[in-house]
Order: C-alpha cells, then sequence, then structure tokens
C-alpha cells in the first residue's frame, strides 16, 4: 500500500474519475456561466456577447435588492440558529442513554424527507384558510394571521415562518455533526474535569466547545451556503410572493431564466451568488479560529 502511495502514476489513475466528474459537472457549467452572464441569451439563440450590460442591470434591479436582503436574512438566522440549536440538542442527546437513538432519529428525519413535500405540507399548514387558522377560527379568534401572505415589516412575517420551517427541517444535520465530534472526545478528559470539580456546564464550556470548533466551522460553512442557495421550501410555500417580497436569490435566478427566459440575466444572479457563498465561506473560515488538539 505504501509502495502504491509514493507511485505517482497510481495516484493520478485513481484521482482521474474523480476529476473528470468534478470538470464535467461543476467546474466546466461554472465557466459556462460566467461567459453567459457577459451576454443576451435566451436559449433559444446563439448567445450575444454584451458585456457588463447584465451586471449594470443588477444595480437598478428592485426585485434583486429584496432577494438579497431575504437571503443575508437567510444566512443570519440559518448559522446562528443551527448553531444554538444544533449544540444543544447534541450536548442533550448525548448525556443521556436511554431514547438517544430514538430523539436523534426524530429530529434528524426532516433532513431525509423531500423539501418539495414539506413546502406543500407547511403551505397547507399556514394556509389562511386552513390548518391552523381553521383551528384558531374554532377556539373564537376573529381575524387569525396572514402567516404567508402579511407584507408588514422590515423581515415580513412569511419569512420569519420559512427561516423557522428551515430550522425545523435542518437542526438535525448540525446535530448529527456536533454529535460525531464529540463522540470522538476522550472520556478520561471529561472524568478529569469532574474529578477537579466542574459540573456538567462547564466541561461543556471549557474542554467540549474548544474541542469541537474545528467542526463547528465545517457545520457554519454548509448552513451558510445552503441558507445562501435556498430555493426548495420558498418556492414551495410562497414562491417568491406577495409581490417579491419572499424572494431569495436562489428563487429569483430561477424565476429569471426559467420563466422570463433571460438565461444571460440568470447567470450574472448565479455569479454573484457564487461569489457571495465564497466570501462567506473564507469569512467564516477567518473568523472561527480552529486549532487542532489530541482527544
Amino acid at each position: 500500500m505504501d509502495k502504491m502511495l509514493r507511485n505517482k502514476k497510481s495516484i493520478a489513475f485513481f484521482m482521474l474519475p474523480a476529476f473528470l466528474l468534478f470538470t464535467l459537472v461543476l467546474f466546466i457549467p461554472i465557466l459556462q456561466s460566467v461567459y453567459y452572464s457577459f451576454c443576451d441569451y435566451k436559449g433559444i439563440t446563439a448567445p450575444v456577447f454584451i458585456g457588463l450590460k447584465n451586471y449594470k442591470t443588477l444595480l437598478s434591479d428592485k426585485t434583486l435588492g429584496i432577494a438579497l436582503k431575504n437571503s443575508m436574512f437567510f444566512l443570519i438566522f440559518s448559522c446562528v440558529s443551527q448553531l444554538i440549536v444544533g449544540l444543544i440538542y447534541a450536548a442533550l442527546l448525548t448525556n443521556i442513554e436511554k431514547g438517544r437513538n430514538l430523539f436523534k432519529n426524530i429530529i434528524y428525519l426532516p433532513c431525509v424527507l423531500s423539501s418539495a413535500a414539506l413546502g406543500l405540507l407547511w403551505m397547507f399548514i399556514f394556509s389562511p384558510s386552513l390548518g391552523i387558522n381553521q383551528f384558531l377560527e374554532s377556539m373564537g379568534v376573529k381575524e387569525p394571521p396572514l402567516w404567508l401572505m402579511d407584507t408588514k415589516g422590515f423581515i415580513i412575517l412569511p419569512m420569519w415562518i420559512i427561516a423557522f420551517v428551515s430550522l425545523w427541517q435542518y437542526v438535525g444535520q448540525s446535530m448529527m455533526l456536533y454529535m460525531a465530534q464529540i463522540s470522538g472526545i476522550s472520556k478520561s478528559l471529561m472524568e478529569a474535569s469532574y474529578i477537579d470539580g466542574c459540573t456538567k456546564a462547564m466541561t461543556f464550556r471549557y474542554i467540549t466547545l474548544p474541542l469541537i470548533r474545528p467542526m463547528v466551522a465545517t457545520a457554519m460553512s454548509l448552513n451558510a451556503i445552503g441558507s445562501l442557495k435556498f430555493f426548495d421550501l420558498i418556492f414551495n410555500m410562497t414562491e417568491g410572493g406577495p409581490n417579491h417580497r419572499t424572494e431569495v436569490l436562489a428563487t429569483h435566478l430561477y424565476q429569471q431564466g426559467f420563466k422570463y427566459f433571460k438565461y444571460g440575466y440568470a447567470s450574472a444572479i448565479g455569479v454573484v451568488l457564487l461569489v457571495l457563498c465564497l466570501i462567506v465561506t473564507l469569512f467564516i473560515n477567518k473568523v472561527v479560529k480552529t486549532e487542532q488538539y489530541e482527544m
């Protein structure tokens, strides 16, 4: 095995399939999108190079401003809420013996379910005449909230509803990552802290948190990228409405590309989304300092 690892031809041979797949599925489409972002392209005729016109249009696109604001809201909400709730779940489930697998599976289950199906489910739950509102009316509430149609406030009510549904669906992923890292911590460290008089809260703060910090950075990066690309729940629950107030970058890209056939302009939005993902990932890796410890 060591001889094979020292053989550069063997390494190149085993890496070739993954490299080809990465190039064909990811790298080439990215380059094509960057090129199309400088073109007037409607998908039927050949793309016509127009320079920076699509990017100039972005600056005056009011819907893009709303979409960018909502994407930033999802980014902050997702990173903070998934970090806090995921850590709480991981800490609680790590310290219980009976029922751990049951609760872990219940929390993680929404992650593997279809987002399209869940979006339709929650749309009916928050419908003006069904679900929660039907229950509230039976309890005597004459004017229940318009959960997915209210447009008041800087961050409107539908965005908060979708954000909490997203937290419910994806927090299991963060929980599983943290639990995997916590399970790798040596039990002797925990026992030594208890012998020294530390409580479970102190042990979690001064031992567990520093040791799982690399996984925190990884989970936050995944949450940040996922929140910036967020599409399915919003599209199924509100389709970006009412009046484009729940648009995010991914839904605006979809509308421009597949509804209005402005593939060049949609590609420009895609490039902006790609740059944002790279900037946020670099920022998280810079801010969340990680050190390697022996566990």
